[in-house]
């Protein structure tokens, strides 16, 4: 059996330094709160900067109650933020960069929202391919 190695004074301090540097480096979260009233989560950073995002819109948590999203806590050193009862989690640093969800999960959306769209072009193109009988089939190479 092998044994674990000896923590040194030295070790423990160049950690700390290391750690210290991370703080100041790294977006980390101060706070985090739900505002009811605008849909959203709020998050406090560390170096006093702020950013918000729609609650609803990350994965998991379309159809979350209020008081669920109310329970956000902040994990890891500032770094994550939880929903115990959700079963959520997510980076801050991810958040920051736009990143609601599984790659896979953010494609669906995007393809979802972009389905839903409409405009005046989009209405014409529409009746336009009805008149013609539908959308033009894609050939398919053998």
């Amino acid at each position: 059996m092998s044994r674990a190695p000896q923590l040194t004074d030295a070790a423990l301090a160049a950690a700390r330094r290391r750690g210290a540097v991370a703080d100041q480096a790294e977006p980390r979260a101060a706070s985090a709160r739900y505002d009811a009233q605008s849909g959203r989560i709020v998050v406090d950073l560390t170096n006093g900067c702020a950013f918000a995002f729609p609650a609803r819109a990350l994965q998991g948590l379309a159809e979350a109650a209020d008081p669920d999203l109310a329970a956000v806590e902040i994990t890891a050193a500032g770094l994550g933020l939880h929903w115990e009862a959700l079963d959520a989690d997510f980076t801050v640093p991810g958040l920051l960069m736009g990143l609601f969800g599984t790659r896979a999960w953010m494609a669906r959306e995007q393809a979802r929202r972009a389905g839903a769209t409409t405009s005046p072009v989009k209405a014409a193109a529409a009746r336009e391919n009805g008149r013609k009988g539908g959308r033009p089939r894609t050939e398919r190479v053998k």
